[in-house]
This record gives structure tokens, C-alpha cells and sequence, in this order.
């Protein structure tokens, strides 16, 4: 027993992965063709058992209407369109058409490009005009880490009773201790805040860089 999370080994974050749900061809494919193709960004994609887990909690509150902020090459939105109810549809939001060009491709090797929306522009302009009403049953934020308040006030009005919030990059690689850049200040006033919203349930968990889930009360 142990009173706090394991550090993780290469060997063992293998096994983790591996005794999960194992990431299968055109996720592997997709993960080493972002690696390959833009090595200096690649650390923006999710990790292989985070993508899992979204997967796992889109199936879990029976998402049916969802939002991802930032998508990047589509690996967080392949994984939550795999958990979406029948009929389900997911949102996207980013700014890039280039990185995003790889998401499309993707979407639509794995069969899922007709469940999700891709809007390109300034995700805190899309996500100001979607309905204002309590519909969304899942929401990622994974984009700016400055705009993670805006992408905030702006989605949960919109999320029904029980819906959740994914957050990530929650610890900026524990530098939220010692904040040296602007994006580490934001995420650690970030956390500030709304470990203190009345209007939400959370838990902050050691997954990847950090992932806060919110439940919306």
C-alpha cells in the first residue's frame, strides 16, 4: 500500500499502458507519424493511457454531446469520439488548419469523422456562441494555458448536471510549485480558482502532465 502515487519507470509506465486498453494501430500510427512529422511539438499530444482514459469517461456519463479545446493532431478527440453514446457528436476547437489536417485524416481512418465538428479560429469566440443552455455532457480542455480561465466560465454554464470537465497540464511538469513562465502562472491561478467553484465537484489526479475532472453540480 501506498500513501501517495507511484513514481513512474519507462518499464512500468509500459505495463500501464499494456494492462489498460493498449493503444491499437491507428493509434500507434497516429502518436509516431506526430512524433516524426513535428518533433518539437509532439509533447502536446495526450498520453497514450490518457487518451484511454478519456475514451473510458465519455463512455462512462454517456457523452453524448461533447467540446475539446485545442485538438492539435486529433489524438484526444479520436479517443473521445471511440467513447461517445449512438449519436453522439463532439466540437472541436483550434486554431491550427495545419495540425489539425492530420486529425482528419485520422478521424477518418478510425470511422469517427462523422461524429465530430472541427471549428477553426479562436476557441473562446466558438465557445461564446454555442447554445446557452445546460447540454454538454463532456468537455477537454487541452489548449493555451492563458485561456484556460475563459475556456472555463464559457463551458461550464453549458454543461448539464453530472456532466464533466477534463483539464490538462494541471502541474506544467510540477513547475506549478515554482511557476517561471506566464503559461505556468496562468495554470497555477487556474487550480487556485477553481478548487474554490461552488458550482463543481473536482479531483486533480497525477495522470500525464496533470489532469483535473470536474463534475458540474
Amino acid at each position: 500500500m501506498s500513501v501517495k502515487s507511484l513514481p513512474l519507470t519507462d518499464e512500468l509506465h509500459e505495463y500501464l499502458v499494456a494492462h489498460g486498453s493498449p493503444p491499437d494501430e491507428i493509434v500507434r500510427e497516429l502518436v509516431e507519424e506526430t512524433r516524426a512529422a513535428l518533433p518539437a511539438e509532439a509533447q502536446m499530444q495526450v498520453a497514450p493511457e490518457q487518451a484511454a482514459l478519456l475514451t473510458f469517461l465519455a463512455r462512462l456519463v454517456g457523452a453524448r454531446q461533447a467540446v475539446e479545446v485545442g485538438t492539435f493532431t486529433g489524438l484526444s478527440s479520436l479517443a473521445i469520439a471511440r467513447g461517445l453514446a449512438d449519436g453522439g457528436r463532439l466540437t472541436c476547437f483550434d486554431i491550427s488548419a495545419e495540425y489539425t489536417s492530420v486529425a482528419r485524416r485520422y478521424w477518418a481512418r478510425a470511422g469517427v469523422d462523422d461524429r465530430i465538428e472541427l471549428r477553426i479560429g479562436p476557441a473562446a469566440d466558438g465557445l461564446h456562441d454555442l447554445p446557452h443552455e445546460r447540454y454538454l455532457d463532456f468537455a477537454f480542455i487541452d489548449a493555451d494555458k492563458v485561456g484556460y480561465p475563459v475556456y472555463w466560465s464559457e463551458l461550464v454554464p453549458r454543461m448539464r448536471p453530472g456532466g464533466l470537465i477534463a483539464v490538462d497540464n494541471v502541474l506544467r511538469d510540477g513547475r506549478v510549485l515554482a511557476p517561471q513562465d506566464e503559461a505556468d502562472r496562468a495554470i497555477a491561478a487556474f487550480n487556485d480558482e477553481v478548487l474554490v467553484d461552488v458550482r463543481v465537484d473536482l479531483v486533480m489526479l497525477p495522470v500525464a502532465d496533470g489532469l483535473t475532472l470536474a463534475r458540474v453540480r
